[in-house]
């Protein structure tokens, strides 16, 4: 994918996350999502390119921007883009970290259109990429990865979303001798945080939204990780959705070339509120600083960096090593 691309996609979660931080803590999940939206569908449509919406803010009846099927761009090179405005609503509102704004993409038909549905995730970095399959136990993972990351269980960190389905998997995991951070939001930021070092997960399991499994996935892919899923079906209507959409097998093991049928494939990130990965926004009286994350599958590049906007929107990038 070429570098002066994600570059110009940067710009896409940056304003995103410029326009949610507005809201950070002031208790209105609705107006800072849809802050994002509008600023990232409006960036979108400045880049030269003939990009398609696969996984975003929902159906066309349900979203009145950034809907799935929605074209953006102002024309040029045709791609897929995977978009999450704003991942974690709540952790805005209530001012919570690891808030990000959110986007992959890569040429056409390469990126899976994932129904509105929920995937059981399981997703780890590159030291332990050949260690975990979503058909084993927890147990049985955990097992594996300590082995592969040379240490005891015991030392592994789990990330887990909050939620009562969770509750037999929590207790496994505690069995197991594993520790576990619990998350409230976020399944993008826990899967994409074990191929982080620094973030202290080394492990993200469990239920979540289908579409933010493709989003974890193209990032996996990029900095070589290893992610992979499995439907999880609330009734057969989703289920013949899926199947309509083209979606693999929609009964197997969803696998990463499943999920990304592509090597140029890119993830971005920008931090609308603090966290381990990534820092949030900033204001100050002449501007603001962002914190984000670029991701390059073609060369395995990850970049951090921090763009400061002054008054007149004038930019000057500076590479965080």
């Amino acid at each position: 994918m070429a570098n002066t691309r994600i570059v110009d996609m940067l710009e896409v979660t940056e304003a995103a996350a410029l326009a949610a931080g507005r809201w950070m803590g002031k208790g209105d999940k609705h107006a800072a999502d849809d802050a994002a939206v509008q600023a990232m569908r409006k960036a979108l449509n400045d880049i030269d390119i003939s990009g398609r919406i696969v996984i975003g803010e929902g159906e066309r009846d349900e979203a009145p921007m950034l809907f799935i099927g929605e074209e953006v761009g102002s024309g040029g090179h045709k791609i897929d883009i995977a978009v999450d405005p704003l991942e974690g609503t709540n952790l805005t509102a209530d001012g919570q970290p690891n808030s990000l704004a959110v986007l992959a993409f890569g040429p056409e038909n390469t990126l899976l259109h994932a129904p509105d549905t929920y995937m059981n995730k399981i997703a780890v970095g590159p030291e332990a990429a050949t260690a975990i399959h979503i058909d084993a136990s927890p147990t049985e993972n955990l097992a594996n990865i300590a082995k592969a990351l040379k240490r005891p269980v015991e030392d592994l960190v789990v990330c887990i979303l909050d939620r009562d389905r969770h509750a037999d998997l929590i207790s496994e995991v505690r069995t197991a001798g594993a520790r576990i951070r619990l998350i409230t939001d976020g399944d993008v930021f826990g899967a994409v945080a074990t191929a982080i070092e620094g973030t202290g997960i080394h492990v993200y399991m469990g239920i979540g939204a289908a579409p933010e499994g493709v989003l974890a996935c193209a990032a996996m892919l990029c900095i070589g990780g290893c992610f992979m899923g499995r439907f999880v079906w609330r009734n057969e209507e989703e289920r013949g959705r899926a199947k309509v959409m083209g979606t693999c097998n929609i009964d197997d093991v969803l696998t990463m070339d499943c999920l990304v049928d592509t090597d140029e494939v890119a993830f971005i990130a920008t931090g609308v509120t603090d966290g381990e990965m990534l820092r949030g926004v900033k204001y100050f009286g002449a501007g603001a600083r962002t914190h984000s994350v670029t991701m390059d599958g073609k060369t395995g590049t990850v970049r951090f960096v921090e763009t400061v906007y002054r008054t007149g929107d004038e930019k000057f990038w500076v590479r965080m090593d």
